[in-house]
């Protein structure tokens, strides 16, 4: 079978004549234009511009806020001042545990004298023979009349 081709393919010629219905440079709409591709035929197609990208906005810059800044000036002063307590107190250890020792035996010393005063004092009336005087006996009457009304008493010996 021998296959003859009745026509003939040609491309457009680069300055189209208005003679072959082909449409001159300046009359492309915009966003069209002649394109040539990869084999070599040059054809009108739609192009898109190319695209820059947006830069980025810059954050604006905060000022530090005045607490922060207190807190950073106070903190090293604070670890510093534990610091010093810490050696003091490994210094001044011995010096407290005798304190203390001192002052449970203090408490003792009170608590003694709070129970050995009374005792001698019973003692010691019970070995003079005198027997202790009697409590005088008070008497007293109040009277009062109404929730908030004026108290009287009388006091009788």
């Amino acid at each position: 079978m021998h296959s003859e081709t009745p026509y003939e393919i040609t491309t457009l010629p680069l300055q189209p004549t208005p003679t072959h219905g082909a449409i001159l440079p300046t009359e492309i709409p915009p966003g069209v234009q002649l394109v040539t591709l990869p084999g070599g035929m040059r054809t009108l197609a739609y192009t898109q511009p190319p695209t820059t990208p947006h830069p980025q906005p810059v954050p604006a810059v905060r000022p530090v806020p005045t607490w922060a800044k207190t807190t950073a000036l106070l903190t090293p002063t604070i670890g510093g001042g534990i610091a010093a307590a810490g050696v003091g107190l490994s210094y001044a250890a011995p010096g407290l545990i005798a304190m203390t020792h001192a002052l449970w035996s203090a408490v003792a010393l009170i608590a003694a004298g709070a129970i050995a005063l009374p005792l001698m004092l019973t003692i010691s009336r019970t070995r003079t023979g005198k027997p202790p005087a009697p409590a005088p006996q008070i008497t007293q009457n109040i009277t009062a009349t109404g929730l908030f009304g004026k108290a009287t008493g009388t006091i009788n010996h």
